[in-house]
Order: structure tokens, then sequence, then C-alpha cells
């Protein structure tokens, strides 16, 4: 099992969370963290970077939508970049591909 790695930078147009390793029961808590204590602005974009993404269950994409939430609360955007081809087929099938922008980079 591969932990999660959470990394930030900062853009002009908002932050980026890149994610590495296991999305899962054990490690969402760190996401859901990491979101809460961003301070977003409107008109700002979250980009939640996930090339690095290894696995991801539900408890992943549930702190996925409530990333998602945190942003929309703030007037601020959300995009998925580099969303492994496993992890788009699950949000896909559920239709959260019709929820989250999501950029293919």
């Amino acid at each position: 099992m591969s932990p999660l790695n959470i990394t930030r930078s900062d853009t002009p147009t908002g932050p980026v969370l890149h994610v590495a390793g296991e999305l899962d029961y054990a490690q969402a808590a760190a996401l859901r963290e990491q979101v809460g204590g961003l301070v977003l602005g409107a008109e700002q974009c979250l980009v939640i970077d996930l090339s690095g993404l290894e696995f991801c269950d539900s408890t992943g994409i549930t702190a996925l939508l409530a990333a998602r939430q945190h942003a929309q609360t703030a007037g601020a955007d959300v995009v998925l970049s580099g969303v492994p081809s496993n992890t788009l087929r699950i949000l896909t099938i559920v239709g959260l591909d019709q929820v989250f922008t999501i950029r293919r980079d």
C-alpha cells in the first residue's frame, strides 16, 4: 500500500494539489484536511492533479466531492487533472464526469 502524498503549489489562478499514492478509506482524511485548510477566493480555481494516483475507492471519491463542495462554497471552481483511466472509468460509471470538470493533461 502506498501512502498518500499531497503537495501544494500556488498559481495565479489558485492552488494546485498534487495527489499521489492511494486515496482510500485510510488516507482520504488527509485530502479532506488539506482542502479544508485552503482559503479560496471567488473566481479562483482549485486544481486537483491526480496524475500520481494509484488507487481510489469510494471514500476517495467522497473526499473529491467534499473538495468540490468546499470550492463551490467559496465561489471557486474545481478541476480534476491527470485523472488515471481506471479512476476516470469509475467517475464516468457513477456520472461524476458530468459533475467535475476533468482535464486530461
